[in-house]
């Protein structure tokens, strides 16, 4: 595609602002011979489902998309108003709900862009969450993209943002999730004419990657400020440099520029997620040369070792040639122009980011001269083992530069800033005599708990400023208002000129809004104060004794990632979660007696650093609370009676999908491929049922009130089953399910209501029946959920209508309107 355009495929509607956050990242260190070493990376599960084949598999990778690749299904939207579609087995109607976000607060974020010319409009992105819109009033996050549905539902990948310098309303995103195959479709370049109420989608004939390796450099999404119907995008995967002269609508390659890139993280990746061309990485526009045309110098970073990596046209890109090699090994993460001084700023490491890279520098260009500057901080020479990604240029005081260390794993990212263009820097941190650390800045968590702090200077044990800082922006109206994005949470602050002054700043956590986990596990107890309980990807689990307020998470045991939750149905004050982090050394079973609130390591579970495999999956707590069966894909289908060692379930496959009764104490149920799986006898002895219409099994639920009542979801649909599975009957008008809850019924003492996701009359989404007969849709145009095969659900037993949905990058919705 060349040449020629594209039109508008998909006229999105307008989002309604909703109070959201989110975090991520979980490391593990070890101390050898005196110096602490990253070990290694959180191993994040994604189960994989594609073509009706379905396998589960680690990664040491920040991929949070559990369902990476899938079959497109068609989501139709509902409307506002009550309409129903008939047929002899049933209806399907729709019901206005009133979603919300559960507060946790924050999450992994890339790109933080302020626009240039327009008081407090900021933008933010991330990896698998969509993209955000500062809230000036009180510096909350409003979510853009929620109405990312099935069909659409890479959209959430968000690889670049561009905010227009001259007509503020405009703002683009370039989206799509993977450029390897888990992701089937092209990228896309979205469109919103106000400021990202409603949006124009125009596609791209190639990949974008918003969740592949180096997706925190940029932004590779930029517009000519000398002439706002240029834009120009930096692609991945060898497509080189793409330029739009029509706002957007259409593109073309820039065939004459000079270079792809050819960095590859890993090439001998054999998942494929590291295998891909990182490609070209920033575009940055020096509007101080420029025609009735557009500007004339432009630069372009590209991903490449060993060569030359930036390059700038002086002629509005009729020719391209490169800037002198500032480092060779190293490779531009983020180029700034400081118009000011006539310099460009280059953060740089040497791996894409943002998990690698053990070198960095920081570059300082002078256009006139066309010479480079090392200004480095000293600091970060002595230590000698982190890049560079995160740059901020202050337009108001030039010479004020701020650049933020993207791999310093151990004690705790640092962040430098200089007044004087780079000659002299100061640290957020810095050592007084280890191990005592000498920290310039203040703490406020309070919007996201979990991160812990503020801690005394000899303790270092938890990362107060963060880690994996990509994006770093300093408000082009205000010198004092800071932003940047971590592994775990948006902070910054309102007084960084204190910085210059007293050396002392307060870093606060800005997550009000912003709501990015993966969620994996959600429960919803028959007693206790805190009506949901989740589990997470890279920060764990919680307790939400208040879905409108953040809280701390699950500890003792701490699990970075965990994949598994239940709760006994007799005893709801019994809670068992299971986490998944293959290198620890303590077991990954954990129990709880009093709903949640505190834990003890179950050690039936075999510490899963010298028993590989005892790690992730799913769990079952039997009703009365004496028997665990447990699900992974390392060690299949393991079970213990009080406590006593966990032992393999022969008579189940590995990766069953798992379920306790709620009412019958030694009822114990399994799904797998066509067939059903129940055990009387607490998993001593096991009947094998085959499901007729039924080939791959996904989901099996029971109902909270009643012995023997339990749904099975899959590929053929929802079945049901009132006798403990021996026999199953079809739902009607519903062909495919994948995670389905049972909750609080609309007559006491009826059937309870029956949430799913899932296909219902060939429309994908989530869906409530109260009768098991007639349909009603409560996914709607501005909440499309995203991935409906990656939703995860939990039904209130006590509050009828009411259901958590957790997302695979948007955190955890609730109805706050449900009776």
């Amino acid at each position: 595609m060349s040449e020629g355009s594209t039109i508008p495929d998909l006229l999105l509607v307008p989002q309604a602002p909703t109070a959201r956050n989110g975090t991520h990242g979980v490391f593990l260190f070890v101390f050898l011979q005196g110096v602490f070493v990253l070990l290694e990376l959180q191993g994040i599960k994604l189960q994989l489902l594609y073509a009706s084949k379905q396998l589960e598999l680690f990664r040491y990778c920040h991929c949070e998309q559990r369902e990476a690749s899938r079959l497109q299904l068609p989501v139709t939207s509902s409307s506002s108003s009550s309409s129903a579609s008939s047929t002899a087995t049933g209806t399907v109607t729709s019901e206005v709900q009133t979603w919300k976000s559960v507060v946790i607060g924050g999450i992994y974020n890339f790109g933080i862009v302020f626009n240039p010319t327009q008081k407090g409009l900021c933008y933010l992105r991330t990896d698998i969450g969509g993209l955000y819109r500062l809230n000036t009033a009180d510096d909350s996050w409003i979510p853009l993209t929620d109405h990312v549905g099935d069909a659409n539902w890479h959209d959430w990948g968000i690889d670049a943002v561009a905010t227009d310098p001259v007509q503020p309303n405009n703002v683009y995103v370039a989206v799509g999730m993977y450029t390897n195959s888990w992701d089937p479709n092209n990228g896309s370049i979205l469109k919103s004419t106000d400021q990202g109420s409603t949006w124009t989608k125009y596609n791209l004939p190639f990949k974008v990657g918003g969740n592949m390796p180096g997706r925190g450099m940029g932004e590779r999404l930029a517009i000519d400020p000398s002439n706002n119907s240029i834009l120009y995008f930096g692609a991945r995967s060898g497509n080189g440099l793409w330029k739009s002269t029509d706002a957007g609508v259409s593109w073309a390659k820039v065939t004459n520029f000079p270079d792809v890139g050819t960095y590859i993280p890993d090439p001998s990746d054999p998942y494929g997620y590291n295998t891909d061309i990182v490609g070209l990485t920033w575009v940055t526009f020096d509007p101080s040369i420029k025609t009735s045309s557009g500007t004339s110098r432009i630069f372009v970073g590209v991903a490449s070792l060993g060569a030359a990596n930036i390059y700038q046209t002086t002629n509005g890109g009729s020719s391209w040639t490169a800037l002198p090699i500032f480092n060779n090994t190293l490779i531009p993460h983020k180029g700034i122009l400081s118009p000011s001084e006539g310099a460009l700023y280059v953060t740089f490491a040497n791996g894409a980011g943002p998990y690698d890279g053990s070198a960095g520098r920081v570059g300082k260009y002078n256009i006139t001269a066309g010479t480079w500057k090392d200004i480095t901080p000293p600091q970060a020479i002595t230590d000698n083992y982190y890049g560079f990604g995160g740059l901020a240029v202050d337009l108001q005081k030039s010479g004020t530069i701020m650049v933020a260390a993207l791999n310093e794993w151990w004690p705790d990212a640092n962040i430098f800033r200089s007044v004087d263009g780079g000659t002299t820097w100061s640290p957020l941190w810095e050592w007084n005599g280890y191990p005592t650390i000498n920290r310039y800045f203040g703490l406020d968590n309070s919007l996201a708990p979990y991160l812990g702090g503020p801690l005394s200077n000899q303790d270092v044990s938890l990362k107060l400023v963060g880690w994996m800082i990509e994006t770093l922006s300093i408000d082009p109206f205000d010198s004092n208002h800071w932003l940047y994005g971590t592994g775990a949470t948006v902070s910054g602050g309102r007084d960084l000129l204190k910085w210059d002054s007293s050396h002392n700043v307060t870093i606060k956590a800005y997550a009000a809004g912003l709501e990015e986990t993966a969620v994996l596990g959600l429960i919803s107890p028959t007693a206790g104060t805190a009506h949901l309980l989740s589990v997470v990807a890279d920060i764990g689990g919680f307790l939400h004794t208040s879905l409108s307020t953040p809280t701390k998470a699950f500890a003792t045991p701490t699990y970075g990632t965990t994949s598994g939750i239940d709760y006994a149905g007799n005893k709801p004050s019994q809670v068992v979660r299971v986490g998944n982090v293959p290198s620890d050394t303590n077991p990954q079973v954990a129990l709880s007696n009093d709903y949640g609130a505190t834990w003890s390591i179950d050690y039936a579970a075999p510490v899963p650093s010298s028993n590989a495999g005892y790690a992730g999956g799913t769990i079952a707590y039997s009703a009365n609370g004496d028997t665990l069966l447990w699900s992974s894909s390392g060690k299949g289908v393991q079970i213990s009676k009080y406590q006593a060692s966990f032992t393999a379930v022969a008579a189940i496959p590995s990766g069953a999908a798992i379920a306790s009764d709620k009412v019958n104490g030694t009822a114990l149920y399994a799904a797998s491929g066509a067939n059903f799986y129940s055990s009387a006898d607490t998993g001593t002895t096991w009947k094998t049922t085959a499901v007729s219409g039924l080939t791959t099994a996904t989901w099996v639920a029971v109902n909270p009130f009643k012995a023997g009542e339990l749904w099975v979801s899959g590929d053929g649909g929802i079945f049901h089953s009132t006798d403990y599975g021996t026999t199953f009957a079809a739902l009607s008008s519903c062909t495919r399910g994948w995670n389905i809850a049972l909750g609080a019924p609309k007559t006491t003492g009826g059937t309870p209501a029956l949430y799913a996701a899932a296909t219902v009359k060939g429309v994908t989404g989530l869906f409530r029946t109260d009768d098991q007969v007639n349909w009603i849709q409560i996914h709607d145009a501005t909440h499309g959920f995203g991935a409906t095969s990656s939703l995860v659900l939990a039904a209130d037993p006590r509050i009828y209508k009411r259901v958590y949905v957790g997302t695979n990058g948007r955190g955890i919705f609730y109805n706050s309107n449900a009776a």
